[in-house]
C-alpha cells in the first residue's frame, strides 16, 4: 500500500460536534467517543485537550464543543483523511449543507511532517489560523509548535487572532 510507511507521524486532529448522537449523548460526550474511536483504529492518542463550546460559524443554531488530539501513527496524510472520514461515517456524519450542523467534525490540522498538498487535502488546514475554537484547544497541547507555512508557533498564532486592539490612550493633562 502506497499510503502505509513505517516511520510515526505525529498529527494535530481537530474535533467538533453540536449534535446529539443516539448511543454516546451530547457533543461532549462525542468528542470522548471519537478520540476513543481514533485509538481504536490505531493511532496512539498522545494527547487530549479540554473540550471547549464555541459559537457556530454559519447558519447552525447550535452550539459547538470543540477539541483537538496529538495522535501518532503510520499513515501519510491522504490515507489519515481517509481513516477519519470513515470514523465521522461510522458516527452518524453524512455530506450536506456546508456549515451544517454536525455529529462529528474530524479535521487534520497539523501534520510533524510540513505541509501536504494534494486533491482534496491541505496540511496546515487552511483555515485553522483564523478560528479561536481550533487555535485555543491546540494551543493547550502544543503551543511551541509551529506553522510550516508562516514559521509562529500555535501559541503566537492564537494571540495575534484574540489579541484587542486598545484604543490610544489619553495624554495626561499636566498636573
Amino acid at each position: 500500500m502506497a499510503a502505509l510507511r513505517k516511520t510515526s507521524d505525529l498529527y494535530v486532529i481537530a474535533l467538533g460536534s453540536n449534535v446529539r448522537h443516539g448511543r454516546h449523548g451530547g457533543p461532549e460526550r462525542v468528542l470522548q467517543a471519537a478520540v476513543a474511536a481514533l485509538a481504536q483504529a490505531g493511532l496512539e492518542v498522545v494527547a487530549s485537550a479540554p473540550v471547549i463550546r464555541s459559537a457556530p460559524l454559519g447558519p447552525s443554531l447550535r452550539r459547538y464543543a470543540n477539541g483537538a488530539v496529538v495522535v501518532r501513527g503510520d499513515l501519510l496524510p491522504p490515507a489519515l483523511l481517509t481513516l477519519l472520514k470513515s470514523i465521522e461515517r461510522e458516527f452518524g456524519r453524512r455530506g450536506g449543507k456546508r456549515w451544517g450542523s454536525r455529529v462529528l467534525d474530524l479535521d487534520i490540522v497539523l501534520w510533524g511532517g510540513g505541509e501536504w498538498r494534494s486533491h482534496g487535502l491541505c496540511v496546515p488546514h487552511a483555515a485553522f489560523r483564523l478560528r479561536d475554537f481550533v487555535l485555543r484547544p491546540i494551543s493547550a497541547l502544543v503551543p511551541n509548535w509551529r506553522d510550516p507555512h508562516t514559521g509562529f508557533s500555535i501559541k503566537q498564532l492564537h494571540s495575534r487572532l484574540t489579541r484587542s486592539l486598545r484604543a490610544p490612550r489619553e495624554p495626561r493633562p499636566d498636573a
